[in-house]
């Protein structure tokens, strides 16, 4: 496959309480299902492969940052409540070549004090957060321009 004709891969790894996105706390987290997102998603970006994985285990999303992260195009990354408290899953995203972008639903300056202290900022490209689900199409896209960047 030549890189004209080549589709980015890019993996979206959400964290735990993710698997509950339009149905907790929708005043933050709003009323859409994360499972309708991303087929709205995939449907405004064809030409991108999307591969999504949700768990609220910590080591299974190591896991997978470490099957994804030296072949994806890049990772979106919503570590949840880990954003605050993993050194694992910071060491885990610093120890693949793939670009991450750190992701949050809800802007987290403008919720409580220990939401504003992320381990994983140190070690991704970028984080974006504050723009409900939109959040996750401006991640792709500042991935998409590290990937022309890159050639």
């Amino acid at each position: 496959m030549t890189p004209e004709t080549a589709h980015p891969h890019i993996s979206i790894i959400n964290g735990p309480n993710l698997n509950l996105t339009g149905l907790r706390e929708p005043s933050i987290y709003g009323t859409t299902g994360f499972a309708q997102y991303l087929r709205d998603l995939g449907a405004a970006y064809p030409r991108v492969t999307l591969s999504y994985f949700q768990s609220n285990v910590e080591g299974e999303i190591i896991n997978e940052l470490h099957r994804v992260g030296f072949s994806a195009s890049g990772v979106i990354l919503n570590a949840g409540g880990y954003t605050h408290t993993s050194v694992a899953i910071a060491d885990a995203v610093a120890a693949i070549t793939s670009p991450v972008v750190e992701v949050h639903i809800s802007n987290v300056f403008a919720r409580e004090e220990f939401r504003r202290t992320s381990l994983l900022s140190p070690v991704v490209r970028g984080t974006i957060g504050g723009f409900g689900l939109d959040s996750y199409r401006l991640a792709l896209e500042a991935l998409l321009h590290i990937s022309r960047i890159k050639g």
